[in-house]
């Protein structure tokens, strides 16, 4: 993984080009990246938004996403404009204003309140491995994702998807699961998404077929 405290502003005439994808991530220069931990083969696309989180190997944006305080594992298809984690206000206060936790930068205190920031790090989002999210959703603070879900686009997630479960809406429903409960079962156990690169390229044709995925790499036999 490739720790960046933060990632330099575009300079003046940078553009987009063919993303060069290796052991050392891709990072559109538009991006905002800040104490994260990016892994090798991802593709960060443009005018994303990394605070404080971890996005795994292989993973990517199409551009347009804001993630901050949460885990995105490897592999994850990530649409545009994806919201993960979106911060909560102090509704339990008098007033949400975030002057109440941002004091110095309103004269309030000389200190902001870091008890408030440290509670919104708590309650960041946790993604598994080869999650897709659709264009537009938002995966609101708290919320897991199981690996192999989907969620739709535009859907707001609410609560807690399992492995393999898709779902769509506002607020989000699973309306189904991708695979029988048995096929959900071999997938997780093989781990595949801790495959080392050679081995990935070894079996890489493999990834295409359920049935002889599992016939080779499962213990227990659908």
């Amino acid at each position: 993984m490739t720790y960046i405290e933060q990632y330099p502003a575009p300079q003046p005439g940078e553009e987009k080009g063919e993303a060069k994808l290796g052991e050392v991530p891709y990072i559109h220069p538009t991006c905002h990246i800040r104490a994260s931990t990016i892994g090798p083969w991802a593709d960060v696309g443009p005018h994303s938004s990394l605070v404080e989180s971890s996005f795994g190997a292989y993973s990517y944006t199409a551009g347009h996403a804001q993630i901050i305080y949460s885990e995105v594992g490897k592999y994850c298809s990530i649409a545009s404009h994806v919201r993960i984690s979106p911060v909560n206000h102090p509704q339990w206060r008098v007033t949400q204003h975030h002057m109440t936790y941002r004091r110095r930068q309103y004269g309030f205190g000389e200190v902001d309140d870091v008890d408030f920031f440290e509670w919104r790090r708590e309650h960041g989002c946790h993604i598994g491995h080869d999650v897709w999210i659709g264009h537009n959703a938002i995966i609101m603070p708290g919320v897991t994702i199981g690996t192999g879900a989907i969620v739709g686009s535009g859907s707001v997630v609410t609560k807690d998807i399992g492995p393999y479960e898709i779902a769509v809406g506002v607020a989000a429903k699973v309306i189904r699961k991708r695979f029988s409960d048995e096929v959900i079962e071999r997938l997780l156990e093989s781990e595949w998404w801790d495959w080392d690169r050679a081995t990935m390229e070894e079996r890489f044709e493999d990834l295409m077929n359920v049935q002889t995925f599992i016939s080779k790499y499962s213990t227990t036999k659908v």
